[in-house]
């Protein structure tokens, strides 16, 4: 069997694995790679080399200096200035999405929607704007914003690095802006302009009590003389369970303890707030003997007699409350307490027993949502060991922008979920940050020191004048840059190596190598020869317009990544058999790759947002098709202008 074919092969069945989505990317890629070496497509002396690309390396260096940025106070500085825009929606549009073009330039761009995510959260929140209308804009401006520089996005990285493998000479920092720019300038105005209008509008979804309905699930339950939770710690009151019911706090002689910092032993008089609906509330009955509380039991015998009840617990209907199924009548508890809930949480200093209703103030609970690279990521709470590991009570999750209604202990993470959790304020960041969480809540968690924000700055400032003059290749520039950040403090060190996205890099060093085999095999002059036999009666610009549709759709199923890699061969081999410049051709894979505008599996930003913004899976063609077709109508006659064919 010929080499072009078994390539074929492998292809097809790693981006046949890239779209199932069973395992993760950087797990297929390694082994595409390995299988091309088994096969005899990538000699095996070589089969590592990918990992010490230059474009992985740059890769490494720029995900690096981004965390330098988020800790050096450029989240603080952000955030004052664009609170600031008022009510006006087309102005929060254009500052939120400006912004994060401008920062996803400079920056990685996935960084840089971390940066502004939490900012577009709040500001939805303050002015009740529902987040689907902030979000999508928001992603999608990270991507544009990827365009236009050297570092903005890996595909212009991995463009850059082939580019000198074939000329011998490598794209500069700013190769890319004189088309980036002016795609990025487009595509901002027309979402601020008229794209917003085509994003499904999700009301209700902007604050913690709308996501996740806390008011309705939030109760407090006693320990009585014969409860058999008396004597058990937390921990064994949940392995009696079988269940991870959240246990926010425990009230014991006027006192609140929040539940993740409780180790004692319960005693009969505690309260126990907690987060269970009713079906665990039957189930804290049944095998813990726990009860609604004193006050909360007051407030339903009071709501009884305004109903008509008489003492004796016999209604006017004639029905008994004996034989009222418990589940009713614990659901219609908590929905007559809810009013009085929503006044207790506004009540400072109060435990419990000193007012009616479930006070959840100082609990410390905080929304986060699950990167793609999150160790979270199909594992459940007991795998994770939250609560002993990570000091981190779960207490509810949302998905497509609606409370999970699973047991919490059934629940596996998966990318764009929103948590809300419960955990000590002094080491919340730092256990969001080990799980590959992003904050959703308003920045009350410092990360950085502001006082570096110059510092970091500088380092950068110096490192792309060096890339600037051709003093100093890019991956030594920016690698030179990252050292420095490191060693003057402006994060630490444990921070920089989380900030190397790991499966990024195991994807760009393993199919770095299966890129090449496309193209040593033939495969590449084969799919080029193709599209030639077909285009030869058409004009140049149409087979570029081809070229961009491929890379385009190619993107939207498997990392932008990989679709550069994959696609850059076929690209120099078109450009061969036209006899034309190979930069125009490399050009339009580079913007095409970067636009995974049509699904939420394409790119990081789109999963990110898709969370906290209720988006389904269908949403984003809706943005994302118009926003493609006017980036490929802007991009190919401008490559063509300052890229000519003849070169």
């Amino acid at each position: 069997m010929a080499d072009s074919t078994l390539v074929f092969l492998v292809l097809g069945a790693t981006l046949a694995a890239f779209v199932w989505g069973r395992f993760r990317y950087d797990l297929v890629a390694l082994a595409a790679l390995l299988g091309s070496v088994m096969l005899g497509l990538v000699p095996g002396d070589e089969a590592f080399r990918g990992f010490g690309h230059p474009a992985v390396i740059t890769v490494a260096a720029v995900l690096v200096l981004s965390r330098g940025f988020e800790y050096s106070g450029v989240v603080d500085l952000i955030s004052r200035q664009v609170l600031k825009v008022g009510e006006r929606l087309f102005l929060q549009l254009l500052v939120l999405v400006g912004t994060v073009v401008v920062l996803s330039g400079v920056m990685n761009n996935v960084g840089a929607l971390a940066l502004l995510l939490p900012v577009a959260m709040r500001m939805a929140r303050t002015h009740d704007v529902s987040p689907s209308l902030l979000l999508m804009p928001l992603a999608f401006g990270s991507l544009l914003g990827g365009l236009t520089t050297l570092i903005g996005t890996p595909p212009n990285i991995i463009i850059a690095s082939y580019r000198g493998s074939v000329t011998g000479e490598s794209f500069a920092m700013f190769s890319f802006s004189p088309v980036g720019v002016a795609v990025a300038l487009a595509g901002l105005v027309f979402i601020v302009l008229l794209g917003w209008r085509l994003v499904p509008q999700r009301a209700g979804k902007a604050s913690t009590e709308a996501m996740f309905d806390t008011a309705n699930y939030l109760v407090e339950l006693r320990v009585g003389e014969d409860s058999e939770a008396r004597g058990l710690t937390l921990r064994e009151l949940q392995q009696k369970l079988k269940e991870a019911v959240p246990v926010l706090a425990v009230v014991r002689d006027d006192r609140r303890r929040a539940g993740h910092a409780f180790f004692g032993v319960l005693r009969e008089g505690d309260i126990l707030l907690m987060e269970a609906g009713p079906e665990e509330m039957k189930l804290l009955e049944d095998k813990a003997g726990l009860h609604l509380g004193k006050e909360a039991e007051d407030d339903s015998e009071e709501n009884d007699e305004e109903r008509g009840d008489n003492r004796d617990g016999q209604p006017q209907g004639g029905r008994t409350s004996e034989h009222e199924p418990r589940e009713a009548r614990t659901a219609s508890t908590v929905a007559d307490n809810q009013q009085e809930q929503e006044s207790g949480r506004k009540a400072n200093g109060k435990s419990g027993r000193e007012k009616k209703g479930v006070d959840t103030e100082g609990l410390q609970l905080v929304e986060a949502v699950v990167r793609n690279d999150s160790k979270m990521i199909n594992r459940t709470v007991a795998q994770l060991r939250l609560q002993n590991q990570y000091s981190l009570h779960l207490v509810a999750v949302a998905r497509d922008g609606g409370r999970l209604k699973q047991r919490l202990h059934e629940i596996r993470f998966r990318p764009g979920d929103v948590l809300l959790l419960q955990g000590d304020e002094s080491e919340l960041a730092d256990s969001l940050s080990t799980l590959g969480c992003l904050p959703l809540a308003s920045r009350n968690l410092t990360l950085g020191q502001p006082r570096m924000l110059l510092v970091s700055i500088a380092i950068f400032a110096v490192a792309i004048l060096a890339m600037l003059l051709d003093l100093l290749p890019a991956a030594v520039a920016l690698s030179a840059a990252a050292l420095v950040s490191l060693l003057v403090g402006v994060l630490p060190l444990r921070e920089g190596y989380q900030a190397i996205d790991g499966p990024v890099i195991v994807l760009l060093g393993a199919m770095i190598p299966v890129g090449e085999a496309l193209e040593t095999s033939g495969g590449a002059t084969l799919i080029a020869e193709a599209m030639l036999a077909w285009g030869s009666d058409w004009p140049v610009v149409v087979t570029l317009a081809v070229l961009f549709l491929l890379a385009m759709v190619l993107s939207n199923i498997v990392n932008n990544a990989a679709a550069a890699l994959l696609m850059a061969p076929i690209a120099a081999s078109l450009a061969s058999g036209f006899e034309a410049s190979v930069d125009p051709f490399l050009m339009v894979v580079a913007v095409s790759a970067s636009c995974a505008f049509l699904t939420p599996i394409g790119h990081q930003s789109n999963t990110l947002v898709m969370g906290p913004g209720g988006y389904r899976f269908s949403d984003y063609w809706r943005l994302g098709l118009p926003l493609s077709l006017l980036t490929l109508s802007v991009s190919v006659p401008l490559i063509l202008l300052v890229w000519p064919l003849s070169g």
